[in-house]
């Protein structure tokens, strides 16, 4: 993935603006269809709320509680297809739910809506079925848990991902198939001519340059900065979400929970080694270029964990933290956890495309609708592309004997297991690249914290490969160790230091990407 500015000066069927997960699966399902695609983002790739989600592919439970029924069936037949097509990008992740005296759903409410939950999903294969436990066997799967009321549980299926490096991955695709992506390329005006929009300026944030990208369609997939002007504001409702990382638990299985303070739903969830708490849900009215996690937030998920947990977690002992806006359809509801997390594609009279809304796991097939409307405009007669369609990085050989078999050559190269797992579900076929660094640098097969699975050959390869502008974006979302780790300055300097040849950055430059990562 190598960055190239000057490509923009070209004139496209089609500028998408903004990298998320939206801007992404567009791009890359407009590049299939044969289109001439310009996707830029001000930022780095996923660099707000597409990197800052409960990192799930699910069709949402809790959602059958509002009757949402149309999205859940949508949400739950594009788990199926992106564990089928993703193998690597997209785990099963089965999920616990006690049962408690006080519960507020019993035991025969829940087997009612995880019924309806598999029945959505097309009666699925067994691994993602519920199962109902007693009280003993559902204390054995999580023994963390207060179970002096505990009456029994369920699990049942969802799915699991890193979603920086799910938009990283389909940027790549998109870029391979010949599309121009740039990030920190900041959308300066949109242009018209007669009174339709017909491209956009950018600014390269890198060395100050702009361009004029001419375009015949452009969309905008810009997330919570379509609030900027009045017409978005109209359309929009902010949410606020938060996630706390913190120590490990004992089991390999996320849980979901209630918060009993107010109701709202909230999980805990294993990640790279850690566990993620959250999520918050809060009406967001705030600066949508500084979204930070405030301490009612931390107090309100602590306190929410607390209520189930045997030993109390505190404020020591969270590792890291991250916060994310949601963009919501405006709604009337009084909060927004009861509004449709669904979404809406708008079109102003100057012919500009909007996406409005939207999930993670539903995106690849909101997507489809918004290059469906783009060629029609066009009077392109090619349909969705992306259906089915193997990732980019997905390897070709079958998932399991691929895994075994690289899982050997890992152990071989002195990788540990745990290592090998996690570079196959970042890397997919691509992990023969970091076996070729390790070969030729065996150190480099080390871990770089001790209790995460990440290596040095690893943080290399995405430094070299994967459009690191800055070292942020090396360490938050190539790899997450700014929020998995509790990082100082002289381990940030460390870093600057180990990567400077391969990106280029001088001592004063490796000074001020340190300073970055620590403010």
């Amino acid at each position: 993935m190598k960055r190239d500015f000057a490509a923009l000066d070209g004139e496209f069927d089609l500028l998408v603006c903004g990298g998320g997960i939206y801007g992404a699966w567009t791009a890359y399902d407009a590049t299939l269809r044969g289109l001439k695609v310009a996707l830029v983002e001000q930022g780095d790739w996923a660099s707000a709320t597409s990197s800052s989600s409960s990192k799930l592919i699910h069709g949402g439970l809790r959602y059958l509680e509002t009757f949402d029924f149309r999205l859940v069936r949508k949400a739950l037949k594009e788990r199926k297809m992106l564990l089928h097509a993703a193998p690597h990008r997209v785990w099963p992740l089965r999920f616990g739910v006690p049962v408690y005296a006080d519960s507020r759903n019993g035991t025969w409410k829940l087997k009612a809506g995880l019924t309806l939950y598999d029945t959505l999903a097309g009666f699925p294969e067994d691994r993602m079925r519920h199962r109902h436990f007693d009280h003993a066997r559902f204390h054995e799967h999580f023994p963390f848990l207060e179970d002096a009321t505990l009456k029994g549980g369920f699990t049942y299926g969802d799915a699991q991902t890193d979603d920086a490096r799910l938009v990283l991955e389909l940027v790549a695709g998109a870029l391979a198939q010949g599309a121009v992506c740039v990030n920190y390329a900041r959308l300066v005006a949109w242009n018209e001519a007669q009174g339709q929009v017909c491209g956009a300026t950018v600014q390269d944030e890198v060395s100050g340059a702009a361009a004029r990208v001419r375009a015949r369609q452009c969309v905008s997939t810009a997330g919570q900065w379509t609030t900027a002007t009045a017409q978005g504001k109209a359309w929009c409702r902010l949410s606020k979400g938060i996630h706390l990382v913190m120590p490990a638990l004992q089991t390999n299985e996320a849980i979901l929970l209630t918060a009993k303070e107010d109701g709202r739903v909230f999980f805990i969830i294993p990640w790279y080694g850690r566990t993620l708490l959250g999520t918050t849900d809060t009406d967001y009215h705030g600066d949508i270029e500084r979204v930070a996690v405030e301490d009612a937030d931390v107090d309100y998920l602590l306190a929410a964990a607390n209520g189930y947990l045997k030993t109390a977690w505190t404020k020591q002992d969270v590792i890291g933290s991250y916060a994310g806006v949601r963009v919501l359809k405006q709604s009337d509801a009084e909060h927004p956890s009861a509004a449709s997390r669904d979404w809406e594609l708008k079109t102003d009279s100057s012919g500009l495309h909007f996406v409005v809304g939207g999930k993670l796991t539903s995106a690849r097939e909101d997507a489809t609708v918004v290059v469906d409307a783009v060629c029609a405009q066009l009077g392109v007669a090619a349909g969705c592309a992306t259906r089915d369609k193997d990732f980019p990085w997905r390897p070709q050989q079958d998932f399991a004997a691929w895994s075994e078999q690289n899982t050997v050559r890992a152990q071989q190269l002195g990788i540990d297991a745990e290592c090998a797992k996690w570079l196959m579900r970042r890397h997919g076929a691509r992990i023969d690249r970091v076996f070729d660094i390790v070969n030729e640098t065996p150190q480099l097969a080390v871990r770089i914290v001790s209790e995460l699975p990440f290596i040095y050959a690893d943080l290399l390869l995405c430094a070299r490969d994967e459009m690191v502008v800055h070292l942020p974006d090396l360490l938050r979302r190539r790899m997450p160790l700014l929020i998995l780790a509790k990082m100082k300055t002289a381990d940030l300097l460390h870093f600057a230091e180990l990567l400077a040849p391969a990106l280029g950055w001088d001592t004063d430059r490796i000074i001020r990407e340190a300073e970055a990562c620590r403010t």
